[in-house]
């Protein structure tokens, strides 16, 4: 795939393989500007695809790939903040991805955003190696064995690692990145030493922003964004502050998770 080819389409769901109807709530992000409809139960969008979305410096015309997208929630974001972006989401739950292309029709977005079912650890055909300006993720946080499951499957799926664990997450994405693309996760700041050791040798210009619930509470989650063919230094960025003293969002969030505004590494 190229710069200049439109997204692969929605992989068609094999034949017999109907789901059963599930429950879901219509939301919406961006203070109303993005549809989102996603399961009533189970695992539900909160802010970190929003705030991922944010800090994938995307240009127009540009390819961005969204790896365990979901009910699609941080590709709709940067859909809406970079008009001429256009960005492929891949899942491996069916039942999210449908989801996920209904909202990207939903949104308009359909004619430069897509939708592909499959599995991280053996790639879809349709997309290639270095295909991608920018590739983004938000890797289940939990590892194997050192947390209890969820009780429903999907939050367990979204939210504890399964077969792809964390080091097969970050091997896919550089591997979709093209030359000097980026890549970009957020995590729990309590597994950073992974994360950066996983990257370590492979990638540049490592840009770390901590995200802080509040004043002196150490922080929950991190935003580490890397870039290919790049041997620019590590970069430590003083991190962002989300909550006021009363619960309310600081001036900085409230731009990004309601007004869209970009999160500049």
């Amino acid at each position: 795939m190229t710069d200049t080819q439109k997204p692969p389409p929605a992989k068609p769901a094999p034949a017999g393989a109907a789901q059963p109807p599930i429950a879901v709530t219509d939301d919406t992000l961006l203070d109303g500007r993005v549809k989102l409809r996603q399961p009533r139960e189970g695992y539900r969008v909160a802010i970190d695809p929003v705030l991922l979305a944010a800090a994938v410096p995307a240009q127009p015309g540009e390819m961005v790939l969204d790896v365990g997208t979901g009910v699609g929630a941080a590709l709709l974001c940067l859909a809406w903040r970079v008009p001429g972006a256009r960005l492929v989401g891949l899942e491996l739950q069916r039942v999210l991805g449908q989801l996920a292309s209904r909202n990207i029709d939903a949104n308009g977005f359909e004619d430069r955003a897509s939708l592909v079912i499959g599995d991280l650890q053996r790639p879809p055909p349709r997309l290639a190696p270095t295909s991608f300006a920018h590739v983004m993720a938000n890797p289940p946080y939990l590892e194997a064995g050192r947390a209890d499951p969820a009780p429903h499957a999907g939050k367990a799926a979204a939210t504890v690692e399964g077969e792809a664990d964390l080091g097969a997450w970050v091997r896919f994405c550089l591997l979709m990145a093209k030359q000097h693309g980026t890549v970009t996760f957020i995590h729990r700041a309590d597994r950073l030493d992974q994360l950066l050791a996983l990257l370590s040798g492979r990638v540049g210009d490592i840009a770390i922003l901590p995200f802080w619930p509040g004043a002196d509470k150490p922080a929950s989650r991190v935003i580490v964004q890397a870039r290919r063919d790049s041997n620019a230094p590590l970069r430590l960025l003083p991190g962002m502050t989300l909550h006021r003293p009363d619960g309310g969002y600081t001036a900085q969030a409230d731009s990004i998770l309601r007004g869209g505004a970009p999160l500049v590494l």
